[in-house]
């Protein structure tokens, strides 16, 4: 609880709302338990969630004994979650704060020097800025009404103007004892604040200011805020002005406040009027009279109406003349419609002629039987789009897929056969972008692609995010070359689903892409078959790469680096080769967007390792490997699956943290940051293999609490679940096993012992390296459609999606 002890009372009590909020809610937690001023409760209050966010909550409290969580049995809103917090509350001033809103740090100190300087005030009013997701911050605009000149604390009658305030409860800090005394409480329904901060304000005795900000108020792209819902539940602004003059029918002594609470009603009204989106538009005119019979229920004797276009619009109301403000809004629309006219001429002029057919396709009805797939920039079908290709084949037989390519795979006859594709940028290609029903892919489709009402948008991904991602990567300009990330977000702005493999995915991708998408926790397709492959298929697949029975097969799998340009080898491999010895074979995979190495090509000539750079399919390389060695690479995520050892080689990871940034410390030893043994040198890592530490009893230890963090839903039936939720519209069944019940693909060495020998490769057997830019490059799960993209792995014509996932 307290520095004092569990039965002290503590300073503040700190309710915090809990709705929807999963990709934000951990920093708004740590912004409060982080405080240098410890001397707090948090009540945090689970409104019913439907994601994540309550076992978040309970994840908090079962480590901070500062930590209640509430967990109410149904959604009831804002205002009714928030009195029950206050239910619970013990501390001597009550402070709220919005679950996707953090505290900066020494707030809370700041706030209790205040309140002892002005001698415990009822109310203590506090600055805020508003954050934006492109990392702006914006003080509030009318700070200077927080002027700590003056009388330490004052009435509300000294200093009206601090009505003028946004009126939210979460700037303030209410002493407890305040709030019981007159039974303040919050209304369920939209605008609950508006009657609580009103009231208290006009009835506190002695009122302090802090001109300082105290809270970071984040401006949330889409959703989260009432005041981007159209809805009728805007109505509910009435009751709440209702209860606002109720209460000063009760305290006649208040009634010096009415002029000013009738202005700040009428300006309420009029600005849920005038906001575009607010109210559907045959609720309009009924909003309107409302409105009108309020105005003349309410308005005081003497009231002044305010002057220019503002006091127009309060004579309109007074008039109950709609048709007046309705030509007046339509004025004003016209006035700006003529300002973007020419913008919009300039761009129509630009428009190429495959534009135009196109823009005349997109008015064709859509095929609800036609899905487009894509995977790693129109290269060839691979990663998740390719399982869930698979699976909706068996499911939704009737639904035809196509695939896009770029063309001189196609020529090659890269394309498996069996699989339509189109070109890109072909006739057919914006064809089928235009009417199919579905779009799947595992990075973006191009800028110039328009998602239509009524088509779904299934973004995979290609990993669970260990670096910096979308808009984080913002704060890291190596990672983010130059990459607008304005059009990253429209880009992410037509998903539908967002695809996951585990909690920590689902909470990333739902902080870095602010967009309004529905979280698919599903699973990622791809690692279907770990749960699926049989003893034989590891075999055969080892004797298909050339891997010697009986010898342990290491896959290498690093992943790039933003601060290198090309190919930079990290490990002396024929050493590592050498001193492994025989036992021990390399199989070596280079990230997909650097060129053959001459290098590998002539240690695989010389017998030190297995270049399978260019092997098709990374999710054979992990079934045919004993263990895996890696850094920063996704490629660890899903290869945890398979529960075989880890070994991470981080000889840069204070440069890689500096120049692209992490979600969490995977060297920090902790179970479930660190899927298995750690090695920063190269001598390390001999010792690691030649010790036996690869796979200890530690190893094993550190590799199931990883597991269990990040194979999540990963069960074997990902695709199916997907298939049914985005191509059938059902539930996205069946629910994951849980992780007792499911079994995986046997070890090498399991297989070997327990199932008839493999095919033998032919003596002298070597596998291609393939590193022209063909399809089979693609096959690695390390970068997702967030990742930094150089400008020579991709034609110029296909986006730089450097903000995506992997």
């Amino acid at each position: 609880m307290s520095e004092t002890g569990l039965d002290a009372v503590p300073r503040f009590s700190i309710i915090v709302p809990v709705f929807r909020v999963q990709g934000f809610l951990r920093a708004c937690m740590d912004s409060v338990l982080a405080q240098e001023f410890t001397d707090f409760e948090l009540i945090a209050v689970d409104d019913c969630s439907p994601d994540h966010s309550g076992a978040i909550l309970d994840e908090y409290a079962a480590r901070d004994d500062r930590v209640q969580v509430l967990h109410l049995p149904e959604n009831a809103g804002l205002g009714p979650a928030r009195n029950a917090g206050l239910e619970q509350v013990r501390g001597d001033y009550v402070l709220f704060l919005d679950s996707d809103d953090t505290l900066v740090p020494g707030a809370l100190g700041a706030l209790a020097d205040r309140l002892a300087a002005t001698g415990d005030p009822e109310i203590l009013i506090f600055d805020y800025a508003r954050t934006y997701w492109d990392g702006a911050t914006r003080r509030n605009t009318l700070s200077g009404l927080l002027d700590e000149s003056g009388a330490p604390a004052f009435s509300l009658a000294e200093r009206p103007q601090l009505l003028d305030l946004l009126q939210i409860v979460w700037n303030k800090a209410y002493r407890r004892d305040f709030i019981e005394e007159h039974g303040f409480t919050f209304p369920p329904g939209y605008y609950e604040d508006a009657p609580w901060t009103f009231c208290t304000l006009i009835t506190a005795r002695r009122i302090a200011v802090l001109d300082r900000v105290a809270l970071h108020y984040r401006q949330r792209r889409q959703g989260g805020n009432i005041l981007r819902t159209t809805s009728r539940q805007h109505f509910d602004v009435f009751d709440q002005y209702a209860r606002v003059f109720a209460h000063l029918d009760a305290h006649p002594e208040l009634s010096r406040w009415r002029p000013d609470m009738f202005r700040k009603m009428v300006d309420h009204y009029l600005t849920v009027l005038d906001k575009p989106g607010r109210l559907p538009r045959n609720a309009t005119a009924e909003f309107f009279h409302r409105a009108a019979r309020d105005y003349r229920l309410r308005i005081p004797a003497g009231f002044v109406r305010p002057t220019g276009t503002a006091g127009g619009k309060y004579a309109l109301l007074a008039k109950d003349a709609y048709p007046a403000l309705a030509g007046l809004k339509a004025a004003g629309k016209l006035r700006r419609t003529v300002r973007k006219h020419a913008g919009k001429r300039v761009r129509q002029a630009k428009r190429k002629a495959m534009d135009l057919r196109y823009q005349a396709l997109l008015r064709q009805p859509l095929d609800d039987n036609l899905a487009v797939y894509s995977a790693y920039w129109n290269r060839r079908p691979a990663c998740n789009p390719l399982a869930v290709y698979e699976k909706a084949k068996e499911l939704a037989p009737g639904i035809h897929g196509v695939w896009v390519v770029k063309k001189q795979l196609a020529e090659a006859g890269e394309i498996p056969a069996g699989i339509d594709h189109v070109v890109l940028n072909s006739p057919r290609y914006w064809e089928v972008m235009a009417r199919a029903k579905y779009l799947v892919n595992n990075v973006n489709f191009a800028d110039g692609v328009v998602k239509r009402e009524g088509q779904i948008h299934l973004q995979t991904h290609h990993g669970t995010p260990l670096k910096s991602m979308g808009t984080d990567q913002k704060r890291y300009p190596a990672a983010a070359k130059g990459m607008s990330f304005r059009k990253l977000l429209a880009r992410a702005d037509r998903w539908d689903f967002s695809l996951s493999a585990n909690q920590h995915t689902t909470e990333q991708w739902e902080r870095v892409y602010p967009c309004d998408f529905e979280a698919l926790n599903a699973g990622y397709p791809r690692n279907d078959v770990y749960y699926r492959a049989t003893a034989q298929d590891v075999l055969d697949i080892r004797a298909r790469l050339g891997i010697a029975p009986g010898r342990i097969a290491v896959l290498y799998a690093p992943t790039m680096r933003d601060y290198q340009v090309g190919y930079v080898p990290r490990l002396d491999l024929e050493r590592i080769s050498r001193e492994l010895g025989e036992d021990f074979v390399l199989l070596v995979r280079t990230h997909y967007f650097y060129d053959q190495d001459p290098r590998l090509q002539a240690l695989q000539e010389r017998g030190a390792l297995i270049d399978v750079s260019g092997h098709p399919v990374v999710e054979e390389l992990c079934l045919a490997a004993d263990a895996l060695i890696t850094d920063y690479s996704s490629i660890m995520f899903d290869y945890a699956n398979l529960d075989r050892p880890i070994v991470t080689y981080a000889d840069d990871w204070d440069t890689y943290v500096r120049s692209r940034g992490v979600t969490f410390d995977l060297l920090s030893g902790r179970p479930g940051d660190t899927p298995g043994t750690l090695a920063t040198t190269e001598d390390e890592l001999i010792e690691a293999f030649r010790s036996g530490r690869w796979d200890d009893e530690r190893a094993t230890e550190l590799r199931a609490a990883f597991r269990a963090r990040f194979c999540q839903w990963d069960d074997g039936h990902a695709a199916e679940r997907v298939v049914r939720r985005v191509f059938l519209g059902q539930e996205a069944a069946p629910a994951p096993l849980p992780p007792a019940e499911r079994t995986v693909a046997p070890s090498p060495r399991a297989a070997a012992a327990g199932s008839a020998p493999g095919r033998l490769p032919l003596a002298g057997t070597r596998l291609p390296a393939q590193r022209d830019g063909s399809p089979s490059d693609v096959a690695t799960s390390d970068v997702t459609p967030s990742d930094v993209t150089p400008s020579d792995a991709r034609p110029s014509a296909e986006p730089t999606d450097i903000g995506l996932a992997g």
